[in-house]
């Protein structure tokens, strides 16, 4: 009877002890739960770009002279030849009466070089002539064996001398006629520009005018940049992509161009990653290093008329696609020792599971095993959160 007894306290004992542990068992951790599904994603590299007219040309001042008022403005359209401003020669500076007597004796010393020249070369083809008929002469004694060889070896090389000489002065003659005319141009057009042609500088192509760079009237210099002309229709898209993520794109790789001020995407193709790349300051003050990669728009000009030269997009180069794969938020996975893992909801207890991911896809991560579509997983598993640990959602996603 007393062991009767003391078994009944004794399960007693153990159902307070069982009710006292299940009443004061922790709380279920409230988590946010997302579920594994099937559908479309795509691995994409996301970088801000710029429009560039390809068929661009920057028309300069091909001499210095006086330029017009250019009375074109930006986005009026342009025809192949059309003139697009007529530079007036600047005049040549005045000379002071120092200078003048200066230039005046220029022009006699050029013209007494010039008569130097001509009577060396009349002196040095006489001295050839000479050479010439002397060569001939022990030629033809040597026939006759009245010379040695060496006699006529080294008139034929006093020949091939003399003619080298008069080569020479009639060059000089030509220089120092040149000298000669340069002189007399400086003497006679100083302070003048009446008797030259103004220069026109025509449109290269067809197109429209992009900038105007140097509009009021004034003397320019050779090269100073004036119209920026080109063919809207033709514009290209650079983006300057990081070089790590440059080694994965590819000519011909498909790209879509975001909030570029329309109200759709629009379809672009890569054309071209450049070889080379550049270091640039972040914002943030970080080096990178990155590349330039130049794209096409893929739709009619209509749809994207309204871009022009140099406006802003986003582009989202598209590395790989599929429209049925089994995927996750990316903030559902945590690394191991082993690899990547995840908390997966049975019973509304977390079971900590390895997982083999693939693509990633901005948001959400392909599964490639692991995971069963519709296992619902926790989403940013805090250190509260272990294998075994109860959990309650906080929203179905």
């Amino acid at each position: 009877m007393i062991q009767r007894r003391q078994l009944v306290l004794a399960a007693i004992a153990l159902f307070v002890l069982a009710l006292l542990a299940w009443l004061l068992r922790p709380a279920p951790e409230p988590v946010s739960t997302a579920v594994a599904e099937r559908g479309p994603l795509a691995e994409t590299i996301e970088e801000e770009g710029f429009t560039r007219v390809q068929e661009r040309y920057e028309i300069s001042a091909p001499v210095a002279g006086w330029a017009p008022r250019i009375t074109l403005d930006p986005g009026d359209p342009v025809a192949s030849g059309q003139v697009l401003v007529a530079l007036d020669p600047a005049p040549a500076a005045a000379l002071d009466p120092r200078a003048r007597a200066e230039a005046t004796a220029g022009v006699q010393r050029a013209r007494a070089a010039l008569q130097a020249e001509r009577a060396r070369l009349e002196a040095t083809r006489a001295g050839a002539r000479y050479a010439q008929a002397e060569f001939r002469r022990l030629t033809s004694l040597r026939v006759d064996g009245q010379v040695s060889q060496s006699e006529v070896e080294r008139a034929a090389a006093e020949a091939e001398r003399a003619a080298a000489e008069l080569e020479s002065a009639e060059y000089a003659v030509d220089v120092a006629t040149q000298e000669l005319a340069a002189a007399e141009a400086r003497l006679q057009y100083t302070g003048r520009s009446d008797t030259l042609e103004p220069i026109s500088v025509e449109a290269p192509a067809d197109g429209q005018v992009l900038a105007v760079q140097h509009e009021s009237r004034g003397v320019v210099a050779a090269g100073t940049p004036l119209l920026v002309i080109g063919n809207p229709a033709s514009l290209e898209v650079v983006i300057e992509v990081l070089s790590a993520d440059a080694v994965r794109i590819r000519p011909g790789m498909e790209v879509r161009f975001h909030r570029w001020g329309g109200g759709e995407s629009l379809p672009g193709r890569v054309r071209r990653v450049e070889p080379s790349g550049f270091t640039e300051v972040s914002a943030l003050g970080v080096e990178e290093q990155r590349v330039r990669v130049i794209a096409d728009i893929d739709s009619p000009h209509e749809r994207w008329r309204g871009l022009g030269d140099a406006y802003r997009v986003e582009a989202e180069f598209i590395l790989w696609s599929d429209a049925d794969v089994l995927q996750i938020p990316a903030t559902a996975l945590f690394e191991t020792d082993d690899g990547h893992a995840v908390y997966v909801i049975t019973d509304g207890v977390a079971r900590q599971r390895a997982v083999r991911i693939g693509h990633e896809g901005g948001l959400d991560v392909e599964i490639q095993a692991g995971l069963a579509e519709g296992e619902r997983v926790v989403l940013q598993p805090s250190r509260a959160i272990s294998d075994g640990t109860r959990v309650t959602a906080r929203g179905q996603n």
